[in-house]
């Protein structure tokens, strides 16, 4: 029986192609928060992303947003509304490739200060301080994502601007 080759892109965009058997499945969540003109987004490197991360075993959905959100931004967060489910095969280091299914939901702020007091072990070096970035600079943005971000945060906007309509 051959085995399944699994195409996986590293944070650059670049593909290798890999046993299936190498992939570690692993769900994750993000936030999108939005507060009338600008976004929140987790800054990576000389990029962003969203808030987010893996959804640990045991772990809720609701709570993992809610522990990422704290994790990565300082703030205190509840979830709001699916926004998009997607899946991708992402290679995280040398060893570490995953399955992972993304999920992404809108995000309120109810408290809380933006600081980095609460990264985690693998954030340290990797993450800066979260920013609240301008919504038109989107599409100019450089996104450490497997998955399209700018089309997903549009999708958000989108259903913002109905929600206050």
């Amino acid at each position: 029986m051959d085995k399944q080759t699994i195409v996986c892109k590293d944070r650059e965009g670049k593909e290798f192609k890999i046993d299936k058997e190498k992939l570690f499945f692993r769900p994750s969540v993000y936030g999108i928060i939005i507060d009338q003109t600008k976004i929140l987004l987790s800054k990576q490197w000389d990029g962003y992303d969203l808030p987010g991360g893996g959804v640990e075993l045991g772990e809720t959905i609701k709570e993992a947003l809610v522990r990422e959100i704290k994790e990565e931004t300082g703030l205190d967060a509840e979830m709001d509304e699916l926004i998009a489910c997607q899946d991708s095969f992402f290679k995280a280091s040398k060893e570490h490739f995953f399955h992972s299914v993304l999920l992404f939901y809108t995000a309120k702020i109810k408290g809380g200060t933006i600081s980095t007091e609460f990264f985690d072990k693998t954030e340290i070096g990797i993450l800066k301080e979260a920013e609240w970035v301008d919504l038109d600079k989107i599409g100019n943005l450089k996104f450490y994502s497997s998955v399209d971000l700018s089309n997903i945060i549009k999708q958000a906007i989108n259903l913002n601007r109905k929600a206050n309509n």
